[in-house]
């Protein structure tokens, strides 16, 4: 039953990662691009490398949580398994994602304080 339990988790943690992924990708330009003076190379090359960064922690993540796998035996078990492993691969993105989230926050307020100090020179 391991075999399927593993099949089922990462078909859904590839979904899960793959789908909110590309949401971030899309979405995240728009915050990265202001901090970046409107430099568009730049930031489309950050937003890549996020977006690879974020795959492979994943990746890892997933692989980690594998190996830390228990024996299956029942049904039961293998619903309440996949639903852990899945729980925690989701509240760990989310837990990344308002850090990431906080940090261009206090790079953006930098930024900003930083453009404030040198317009009043």
């Amino acid at each position: 039953m391991n075999t399927l339990a593993y099949i089922i988790y990462l078909l859904l943690t590839y979904w899960i990662t793959v789908h909110v992924g590309m949401i971030f990708f899309r979405n995240g330009r728009r915050y990265i691009l202001p901090l970046l003076h409107d430099d568009e190379r730049l930031t489309d090359f950050i937003n890549r490398a996020l977006l690879t960064g974020y795959y492979l922690l994943n990746l890892g993540y997933a692989a980690i949580m594998i190996r830390t796998w228990r024996t299956i035996s029942t049904w039961q078990e293998l619903v309440a398994s996949i639903s852990t492993m899945t729980g925690r691969i989701m509240l760990t993105l989310a837990v990344i994602h308002f850090f990431n989230m906080a940090m261009i926050l206090l790079i953006s307020r930098r930024h900003h304080t930083a453009n404030n100090k040198n317009s009043d020179i």
